[in-house]
């Protein structure tokens, strides 16, 4: 099916007209998100495809603000939670719809070791690194400073833009956010006239580093971010997951998720379990959790074990010398998650090469941030699905069935998520030879 996701992310050029000139499908006007910034120009730059859809990307931080898709009855609707403006994103500390790195998620008491030399990170969350350190105002951390920390607040350097498609590129400094080695970034993201929104990382290095990157978008399939997410039905492809204590911190033991609230092998509603008298629960306060997606778990000689996705090895074994658990970096993209909104009919397929994803119910939204329309955005009114390597994966990589998360000079990093949008009773117009036929809910065949 993505065999050509390379012409994916090439792909033609789809339609490029807007409503008013400067003004959005989703409303936003780009006037309102171009300004100097870290000495280089914001923009908002509007993709569309010949289905109608359109989304919206600022290079501040990579961050995608709109998604316009079409519901069961073909009204367009936004499904992705944000703010308003640059000046919202660039004053306000949010992760709305960004680029996560240099590492996403957390690393255990901010600190990595790379052949014997320990690095110290940002600890801006429980006394751990989430995020790479993510801040505007890194001095309130010792011993770092600059404007920002974190990719998130990155004015990224737009290299080429098509009616359909964007490509930015950015370079992490050595020793940004206490990282190590000077990386060079590029990030793409493409719509296609089928309704993928395909999105690809990749980045290489001049010194040893880790490096986890993915889109922190906040989706709300009701087309309403003032309803709550809990109606959504959710189906993750993982039969296990990675627990995490009271401060949200990876334990280092993958867990199988049958007969818990953990468990979304079949679809079921997000807010079902999601108050459950069960730890793991408790610890995230709700859904904050990565899944150990299903994927085949091959051995050195590249012989797959198993093709159903169970744990690799027994929890708590160490690797041996040549064995590798975790070729998921190593293989294709596989679904990773399906959300299903009720209420619009609309349906979105996850699909990633990274061995987890990151289920976040939007369980500290308070209503501080106000989102497009000026509103609070409340708790539980979005839900995030990261694509990414586990939580402190730089410190848990010698533990079996976990990834690894380094890069050293001369390797390229490759992440890719892709996010399938469709909808009940909808399928492709007349004409649109690129759409996968085998996709469920994607198109018809042509009668």
């Amino acid at each position: 099916m993505f065999a050509g996701l390379a012409a994916t992310l090439a792909l033609l050029a789809g339609c490029n007209s807007a409503p008013k000139e400067g003004v959005a499908l989703s409303g936003l006007k780009r006037a309102d998100f171009q300004a100097e910034l870290q000495g280089k120009k914001t923009d908002l730059y509007m993709l569309r495809n010949e289905a109608g859809m359109e989304v919206c990307v600022t290079n501040f931080g990579a961050r995608v603000v709109s998604i316009m898709v079409p519901d069961k009855d073909g009204k367009l609707v936004d499904v992705c939670v944000g703010q308003p403006s640059i000046q919202a994103y660039s004053t306000i500390e949010s992760d709305f719809g960004a680029t996560i790195g240099r590492y996403a998620n957390r690393i255990a008491g901010g600190k990595i070791t790379l052949d014997g030399t320990t690095y110290q990170l940002p600890q801006n969350n429980f006394g751990h690194c989430l995020h790479g350190g993510c801040t505007l105002n890194p001095s309130q951390f010792p011993g770092f400073k600059g404007e920002y920390m974190g990719w998130q607040y990155k004015v990224m350097d737009v290299e080429e833009v098509t009616p359909n498609s964007i490509t930015m590129t950015f370079v992490s400094p050595d020793g940004e956010a206490g990282f190590p080695g000077n990386v060079k970034g590029k990030v793409q993201y493409t719509l296609t006239p089928c309704g993928k929104l395909a999105m690809k990382w990749t980045a290489t290095t001049d010194k040893k580093t880790v490096i986890n990157v993915c889109n922190h978008l906040y989706f709300n399939l009701n087309g309403d971010y003032h309803t709550p997410i809990t109606n959504h039905l959710l189906t993750i492809n993982a039969d296990n997951y990675t627990p995490v204590d009271e401060t949200f911190m990876t334990t280092g033991e993958i867990a199988p998720v049958a007969g818990t609230p953990m468990d979304f092998t079949s679809p079921k509603a997000i807010g079902q379990e999601i108050n459950a008298d069960f730890v793991q629960l408790k610890n995230g306060k709700g859904y904050d959790h990565n899944w150990v997606l299903n994927k085949p778990c091959c051995k050195g000689d590249g012989k797959c074990e198993k093709d159903g996705g169970e744990a690799c090895c027994e929890e708590g074994k160490e690797k041996a010398e040549g064995e590798h658990c975790d070729h998921h970096d190593k293989g294709g993209i596989t679904l990773a998650a399906t959300l299903v909104s009720p209420k619009t009919g609309i349906r979105m397929d996850v699909f990633t090469n990274e061995p987890g994803i990151q289920v976040y119910t939007g369980n500290f939204l308070d209503g501080t941030v106000k989102g497009k329309d000026g509103k609070p955005i409340e708790r539980r009114t979005a839900v995030c699905l990261e694509t990414q390597k586990f939580p402190d994966t730089p410190n848990k990589s010698d533990l079996c069935g976990w990834p690894d998360a380094t890069l050293a000079p001369g390797q390229e990093y490759e992440s890719i998520v892709v996010y399938q949008f469709s909808s009940e009773g909808a399928c492709c117009k007349e004409g649109h030879e690129n759409c996968d036929k085998e996709q469920k809910d994607c198109c018809e065949e042509k009668k």
